[in-house]
């Protein structure tokens, strides 16, 4: 079992898939940065400020009224809490738009690259005299004699 470990463990896809998982969590930090830093203040811009989270409908138990979901739940309510779900949902759209974006860009960018070696023209072999020219020589040579 120990042998099988460490054949798992040397495989290069295992490597890959360690890679994969850092570079994802920094990628995480990235993304949320450009969320919660660049795109939602300019859509609070817009839609002045608007935030879900503390909506909710109490379903039963005693909640002050205009208390925050958080004082809700601390009175032990139970609450149906759509605004916080309506906002995670929207965050998870701008997110995933992010994420296409920066993926778009990091495709172009691989594209320009892979059309710019291809644009690269092989060098041409030394051109020297085709077939048909080395058998009309041969046949004159053969006349003569």
């Amino acid at each position: 079992m120990i042998k099988e470990f460490k054949e798992f463990i040397a495989r290069g896809n295992v490597m890959d898939m360690a890679v994969g998982i850092i570079i994802g969590a920094a990628f995480t930090a990235i993304v949320k940065s450009v969320v919660g830093d660049l795109i939602n203040p300019i859509i609070g811009l817009f839609t002045g400020g608007i935030d879900f989270t503390n909506n909710y409908v109490v379903l039963s138990g005693d909640v002050p009224a205009g208390a925050s979901l958080e004082a809700a739940r601390e009175t032990g309510a139970s609450v149906f809490a759509y605004g916080s779900f309506l906002m995670a949902v929207i965050n998870f759209l701008i997110i995933a738009f992010v994420v296409f974006m920066l993926i778009r860009m990091v495709n172009k960018a691989k594209d320009a690259v892979i059309a710019k070696e291809e644009e690269v023209p092989a060098e041409e072999a030394p051109a020297g005299p085709s077939e048909l020219d080395i058998l009309i020589e041969i046949r004159d040579a053969l006349k003569k004699a």
